[in-house]
């Protein structure tokens, strides 16, 4: 994962200890990309993998649309990894930091390669754009809320 390019790293700080934060986050992580929008999503893009299978909560090797979870670090990391028409490979990697004063850093690190003519407009439309990122502050922010 780390051999595909950097696109972006967003954090945001939350009220709770890292061990809730964790909790959160492997419920939260697959409802925000299993809703009906994020799936028509993978869907219209042709991510792999389409549909949700294998342990839950999420361990390695569960699926859901456009995810596939290649590594968990209960408390600390959950990496997860797909693909689409657009892009050859992407990645999202999740990391919590327990901070001294009780709470905690929810950082989200994207890396992808978008090979082609495709894949360039792709990434124009999607990164370039401010959509991505304005997707993912969204996300985490819905973590601060209890």
């Amino acid at each position: 994962m780390s051999a595909l390019p950097f696109v972006d790293e967003h954090a945001v700080v939350v009220d709770v200890r890292a061990e809730e934060l964790w909790q959160r986050l492997v419920v939260g992580v697959e409802r925000a990309f299993s809703r009906d929008g994020g799936a028509r999503y993978a869907r219209l893009v042709r991510a792999e993998p389409v549909v949700a299978f294998g342990p839950r909560p999420l361990a390695e090797g569960a699926t859901f649309p456009g995810f596939r979870v290649v590594r968990v670090v209960p408390g600390r990391e959950l990496a997860l990894q797909g693909g689409h028409r657009f892009s050859a490979a992407y990645s999202l990697v999740f990391r919590i930091d327990a901070l001294a004063d009780g709470r905690s850093r929810l950082r989200a690190e994207t890396r992808a390669a978008f090979p082609g003519v495709a894949g360039r407009i792709y990434r124009l439309l999607v990164i370039r754009s401010g959509g991505h990122a304005f997707g993912m502050r969204r996300m985490l922010a819905g973590y601060r809320r209890p």
